[in-house]
Parts: structure tokens; sequence; C-alpha cells
């Protein structure tokens, strides 16, 4: 194996393990920052090393091996430890014999509850919503600040500030690195669903930048949404995420055209919707269901997409179902942007003149403001209705609030063809 081809499998396997390797490391020494310290100096002695000797047969054990010799060498020179020894006696003593007792036996841990504790960390609410995806993606995610300010379109300086601060602020709130219990545990898994789908709908349908979608990122989401999954079987709005994943990731090739432009979903060719997905976001629906308790938001969306996935042709979508089903998320998590979508799914049902009356309703509402989206599902219902220019002004007046450049292409295009 050549040099090249070992720093490419060393970065193959630092995406895998990095994750699991920085929970194990966080649970022993109660700090995030720290705990990707020392495991980016394992991958650095990793780069020096396996290039002569070999990528080892279990590298992620080598890994965890290197990092916790680091960590207890840190732990037994630590002026902070012997500054704290001389403040809480023997307390202390007893607390750095019993972390030094689990860095040993760190190797043959079951590191699922780490990964569970680093991702309600990485997700606290003492932190901004940007400053949670960043470190999600950094942490679990393994990607570089580089590759989060790339998929965000954000100054590279910009993402490293939002980790820096992020690590510093777990560090002075005091974080525990721990499942929280009871209501605190609910209103936790909340923020760490919220931020896995933003991940996710970044990629899915790209904010701004020239690019339709950016996969990567919807595998990430996808792929921690899974780890999820398996680390809290029993929580039904976890597989409720993971199933509307599942389903809008089955339409991520159709979604694009052959030359990178919009394809909408009426458009798509459903030939292209990838099956296997489909199936398991179906499956991770009815598990939510199994589950039983009330329906939450994410199942509630998922249910919606799960329509759309089992229509083999546009014309054989139960939009009235849609509609119910918007419904009830009205109800469940009231907020303009369900009532937008809810217009769109009534139009469908109901025809055009349904649907306007139920925008026209939003048009003043100060949080869509600068929406594009109702401005163009305010021209789609009128172009259906006849109302070629006030469609066409309303496509441009989405175009123009638009910062993804794909998207405004598309929907000047569409404004053209209304007058036609």
């Amino acid at each position: 194996m050549t040099a090249t081809d070992t720093h490419r499998a060393i970065e193959a396997v630092w995406r895998i393990e990095s994750a699991r390797l920085i929970a194990g490391l966080a649970r022993m020494v109660r700090d995030v920052g720290l705990a990707e310290e020392l495991a980016q100096d394992a991958l650095v002695i990793a780069l020096e090393r396996w290039p002569e000797s070999g990528v080892p047969d279990n590298p992620g054990a080598w890994l965890m091996a290197t990092a916790k010799h680091r960590a207890i060498d840190r732990l037994r020179r630590s002026k902070r430890l012997e500054r704290k020894h001389e403040e809480l006696g023997r307390e202390l003593e007893a607390r750095r014999e019993i972390a030094v007792g689990e860095f040993e036996a760190a190797v043959d841990d079951d590191v699922g509850d780490d990964l569970l504790r680093l991702m309600f960390t990485a997700c606290h609410p003492v932190l901004s919503p940007e400053a949670r995806v960043a470190l999600t993606l950094r942490l679990l995610g393994g990607l570089t600040t580089e590759e989060i300010a790339r998929a965000f379109l954000v100054p590279e300086p910009t993402v490293a500030q939002r980790i820096v601060r992020a690590k510093r602020t777990l560090a002075e709130a005091r974080v525990p690195f721990e499942v929280p219990r009871g209501a605190e545990r609910a209103a936790r898994l909340s923020s760490v669903l919220d931020v896995l789908y933003l991940v996710f709908n970044e990629g899915y349908a790209a904010t701004a930048g020239d690019d339709w979608t950016r996969p990567a990122l919807c595998e990430d989401a996808l792929r921690l949404g899974r780890i999820l999954a398996e680390l809290a079987p029993t929580e039904p709005e976890v597989h409720g995420l993971v199933a509307l994943m599942e389903i809008q990731a089955s339409r991520l090739g159709a979604r694009i055209g052959p030359s990178g432009e919009p394809v909408r979903l009426l458009d798509q060719d459903r030939a292209r919707w990838d099956q296997l997905l489909i199936r398991r976001g179906l499956a991770a629906l009815a598990r939510a269901e199994t589950l039983g308790g009330a329906v939450g938001p994410y199942a509630l969306q998922a249910a919606i997409a799960a329509c759309h996935g089992r229509a083999r042709t546009p014309g054989e979508t139960d939009w009235a179902r849609i509609a119910a089903l918007y419904d009830a998320l009205a109800q469940l998590t009231p907020s303009p942007v369900v009532e937008l979508n809810r217009a769109v799914a009534v139009g469908m049902a109901l025809g055009p003149a349904a649907g306007l009356e139920l925008v026209d309703a939003l048009t003043s509402e100060p949080s869509l403001k600068g929406y594009h989206l109702l401005p163009s599902v305010r021209g789609d219902l009128l172009a259906k209705l006849g109302r070629f220019e006030e469609a066409r002004a309303e496509f441009e007046r989405a175009a123009a609030l638009t910062r993804n450049t794909r998207e405004r292409r598309l929907l000047l295009e569409r404004a053209i063809g209304s007058t036609r």
C-alpha cells in the first residue's frame, strides 16, 4: 500500500470511527473539546505511523488505545487536577482513580450509550441552532471545518468560531455528558431531531448557492438518524424522523435534471425514485406507529411523505389524506409554513381556488414576508386559474427572494412560461 493509499484509508477510518472515539473519550474526560483534542492527537500519530507499519486490523481500537494513553498522561500530570485535588481532597483522588480505570477499560466498552450522550451534548439547547449543527457535523458527522463551511456556504472562519464557542459554552455551562431523563430528555431529544432535520433539509433543498441539492448532507443526517434509532429504539419520533428522511432521500436522484436543473415533484420520473429507501421509510414509519402514544410532528410528516412514496403516478396521490395530515400537523405544531403546505394540499384536493383562498390569508403574515415559497405557491395557483399576469409577478417576486441560483432560474422560467 502506498503512502497515498494509506492516507486515504486513514481518512476513511476517521470518518467512520471519529464519532465513537470522541464519544468514548468525552464520557471519561467530561469535556467535549478535550475529547476532540485527544482524538485528533491519535489521528496525528496514526498519520505518522501507519504509512510505515500499515493500517492495523482494528483501526478504531488502535485509535482509542492511543487516545487513551494520551489522556491518562494528561490526567496524571494535569495541574488543573492537582489544584482540584487540593480543594477536594480524597474525593477528587477517588474520582481520578475511577477515571483512569475507565480509560483502561475503554477499548472494550460498548460505545452505544456514549454516542447517545454525545448527540445530546452537541445538540444542547444552551447552544444556538447554528452552533448545534456545526458541532454535530464536526463531532458526529466527522466533517472538517472546511467541509461544513462549503456545505452551508459560509466562511470557514465563521464555522471554526462557532465550533470553538460551542465547546467553550458547553464547558462554561458545565453541561453534563449524559442522557437526560424525564421531561428534560423529551426536550433535548426534540433538539437532537431538529438538528438532524436541519442538516438533512439543507442537503435536500439548498438554501443558497449554485447546487439545488447537496446529497452528502442528506447522507450524513440519515446515517446519524439511523444510529439514533438504534440507540433509542423506543422513541416513536426518532423512527418518525428516520422514516421522513428515508422517503425524502428516495427522491434525490429525480429532483435534478440532466443539466442540474431542479425538477418539481409532480414532474419527476418516479422510476428514478429509490424503492429500497421508500421501503425502509415505510418500515420506520410502521415502527413509529407501533410504538403508540401521541403521533408527533415527524411521524405526521413521514405519513405525508409516504402518501407520495406509495403513489406510482402523480394522479394516484391521495391529496385528501395529505390535506388531513396537514390539518393534524397544524394543530400539533401551528406555523405559517405548515399552513402554506396545507394550502398546497387543499389546492390539489379541492382545486386551485380553494388553495388560493388559504394562501391569500397568509400574505400578511410577517414571518413569511421574505419566504420565497409563499409567492411561488401563489404564482402556481394563479397560473392554474388562468390568471397569468398575476402569476408572472408572483414568480418574479419569488425569484428575487430565493438565494439559490438553480431555483431562481426555475422561477424565472416559470414566470416567462406563465404568460405564454
